[in-house]
Order: structure tokens, then C-alpha cells, then sequence
């Protein structure tokens, strides 16, 4: 039984139904496989029904507090109820609803309930830095601008990755350990810390909400300069590309290398732009509620 991973779930329905072509007929698995598989599914939408966006944006009208409130709440259910298939559709549920909450951060795919894909993504980040490094010598001085803001780039999400690979492996020692001594109920604890970090961002949230503008605010001025520093890159290879047409006829290759790099560089430039746009809309939404709250208490005030 998976309850997180989705993946074995899927293998076993297709399994199951070529048993079934086969003479070998297993309702029950491939039932609680499909019913898991949907749950999980479920989760995933009523995160993105309370969670508007992939990266984290707090202080917006995204209810951090109530998803992860339901996430605790999906977890002790699982405990309650009687039958352990029913428990593990409840516990698949709250995976798929914490799997939802984050999926991007740092420019790196986040997924919090497996690590297929999170050492997939460190393998081959740290295989671009390897082959950006032996292709100047393992020398940091002979790179030039543009790979060193690749390698600062994939090193970011290198700090974001093998952390959560780190904590994922932590986690399953201390869950294992946990289980052997408390089953079920082992469930408890991680439902105990989100409900509590739940709880604490609905009450608190206010007390809050002015350091996370100004963290906001700060990541605002980072991806505008982020996005300044990628123009300026792309009008060089825009200039290096103007003389290698009118100085060379059979510069071919390096035309495709110059074509490949603005390529990159406008995907990084249309990244930034839709953060910046992002932003920008929770802090004119966040002013606009401001300012409506301020409208009703005069007029209630005048009444």
C-alpha cells in the first residue's frame, strides 16, 4: 500500500489490469489502488483551491493556516477510523493536500512527500556545475559572467534539494522508530506539528503580516535586479552576435551557442518578470484590502 507514493500506485493499477486480461482477478487490490490513487488526487486539489500559487506567498489570500489544519485533521482521522484501507485513503489525502502546498522554491522543484524526483534534480544540477567546472579547468576564475550565474543558480537549488532529501531521510528513521513503538499513533506527531504551525500562522497571522511584506518586498528588489543583470546579458550576446554576423560567414557554430544562451537567458528573463508580476499583484491586493477596511470603518464610524 502507498499512500505517498504515487507512482507504485499507478504500477499496481496497471498490473492488476493485466492480471485481469491474464485469468487472475484481484478486484480488491486494484480497488484500494485506484481509491488511494484518488485520494491522493483529492488532497492535491483542495490544496490548490485554498492555495493559489506554487511558490510560497504568505500574508496574500492563500490559507496556509486552513490547509495545513486539514492536512492534521486528515492524519488523525486516519488514526480513528477502524479499517486500514479506509485509513490509508485518509492518510493519501493528507499527503497529496501537503504535497500541493509548495511545489516550486528557489527556481527548484519541491515535492515534500517523495524523493524520486528531488535526487533526480540534485544528480543533474550537480552534474551541470561538475561539466561548467571541467570545461575550464576546475578553475572558478576562468568562468565567465554567464556561467557563474549558472552555477550560483544551480547552487541555490542545490541548498534547497539535498536539505530536503536530508530531512526526508531523518524523517523515515525517526517514523520507523516511532512505529515500532507507538503503531498507529505514531501518526500523532507530524499531525501535532502541523496543526500547531497551522494554528499559530491563522492567530498570528497578523502580527505577521508586515515582516512578511517587507521579506516581500525585499525578494521584489532581487528579482528586479535579478532581471536588470539578465537584460544587460542578453543586449552583450545581442552585440557579440551583430559582430560575429558582419566580421564571419562560417561562424556557425558559434551562432547556435549565442542562440542557445539568449534562449536561456529570456527563460530566465520571462521567470523573473512573472515573480516580480506576482508580488506585485499581492502587494496591490493586500493594499487594496487595506484600503477597503479603512473605507467601511469611516463609514461605520459616520453612521
Amino acid at each position: 500500500v502507498f499512500v505517498s507514493h504515487m507512482t507504485g500506485d499507478t504500477t499496481s493499477i496497471g498490473m492488476h489490469i493485466e492480471g485481469y486480461h491474464a485469468g487472475r482477478v484481484e478486484f480488491f487490490p486494484l480497488g484500494l489502488s485506484t481509491a488511494l490513487l484518488c485520494s491522493f488526487l483529492g488532497g492535491a486539489f483542495l490544496c490548490g483551491m485554498l492555495i493559489d500559487k506554487n511558490q510560497v506567498h504568505f500574508g496574500g489570500k492563500s490559507f496556509y493556516g486552513i490547509a495545513l489544519v486539514g492536512n492534521a485533521a486528515l492524519l488523525i482521522v486516519a488514526i480513528l477510523v477502524p479499517r486500514h484501507q479506509l485509513a490509508a485513503c485518509f492518510a493519501a489525502a493528507a499527503s497529496g493536500l501537503q504535497n500541493a502546498m509548495c511545489t516550486s522554491h528557489f527556481g527548484a522543484i519541491v515535492r515534500t512527500t517523495h524523493v524520486t524526483g528531488t535526487v533526480t534534480d540534485i544528480g543533474s544540477t550537480s552534474g551541470r556545475i561538475a561539466m561548467i567546472f571541467l570545461r575550464k579547468g576546475l578553475r572558478f576564475s576562468n568562468l565567465n559572467v554567464v556561467e557563474r550565474a549558472e552555477v550560483a543558480v544551480d547552487a541555490r537549488k542545490l541548498l534547497v534539494l539535498f536539505p530536503m532529501w536530508l530531512f526526508y531521510l531523518a524523517g523515515t528513521v525517526l517514523g520507523a522508530y516511532l512505529q515500532t513503538i507507538f503503531k498507529i499513533y505514531a501518526l500523532l506527531l507530524p499531525a501535532f506539528i502541523t496543526l500547531s504551525v497551522g494554528l499559530v500562522y491563522m492567530f498570528f497571522r497578523q502580527q505577521l503580516k508586515g515582516y512578511l511584506k517587507r521579506i516581500e518586498q525585499d525578494r521584489l528588489s532581487s528579482d528586479i535586479h535579478d532581471m536588470h543583470e539578465t537584460m544587460e546579458r542578453t543586449q552583450a550576446y545581442l552585440k557579440t552576435w551583430q559582430g560575429n554576423t558582419k566580421g564571419q560567414q562560417g561562424s556557425g557554430d558559434t551562432e547556435e551557442n549565442l542562440v542557445i544562451d539568449l534562449d536561456q537567458e529570456m527563460g530566465n528573463m520571462l521567470e523573473a518578470m512573472h515573480d516580480v508580476e506576482a508580488n506585485l499583484m499581492e502587494m496591490c491586493s493586500d493594499t487594496s484590502e487595506h484600503a477597503t477596511d479603512q473605507v467601511l470603518r469611516a463609514k461605520s464610524s459616520h453612521l
